[in-house]
């Protein structure tokens, strides 16, 4: 019985595998980049949320002084810091029926003529 030799090629470069049969990637760059690649579109996604997240706290977070449980702000006011509302971590209703908007502890309550009410939630 002949075994056939099959040659096999780097995944990521094209070069020719020498050692086990069952390798892929001829060194750990071309192991790397071949997974950074394979992962790259749906982590941009997740990398570009999370970073609109984290702004809008943080813009949350310096609209309310450290001293006050709360603050109203206009619209505006927030568009032009770069707040984006298509972004929040989860809503909470109260007994009022009222939903507040969260970005991670930082929220804020739609009120009247474009005007929010911003809140830290109590840490507990």
């Amino acid at each position: 019985m002949t075994a056939a030799i099959e040659n096999k090629a780097c995944l990521q470069c094209g070069r020719a595998l020498k050692g086990r049969s069952d390798k892929k990637f001829c060194d750990d760059y071309c192991r790397a980049a071949y997974n950074n690649e394979l992962k790259s579109a749906a982590n941009n996604f997740v990398r570009n949320v999370n970073n609109a997240l984290g702004k809008n706290r943080r813009i949350l977070e310096d609209v309310l002084p450290a001293n006050e449980p709360m603050k109203k702000i206009n619209r505006e006011k927030l568009l032009q810091k770069g707040f984006q509302f298509k972004y929040s971590t989860h809503t909470y209703t109260n007994q009022k029926g009222n939903i507040y908007y969260f970005c991670y502890e930082y929220g804020y309550l739609p009120l009247e003529n474009d005007w929010f009410l911003v809140v830290k939630r109590n840490e507990e």
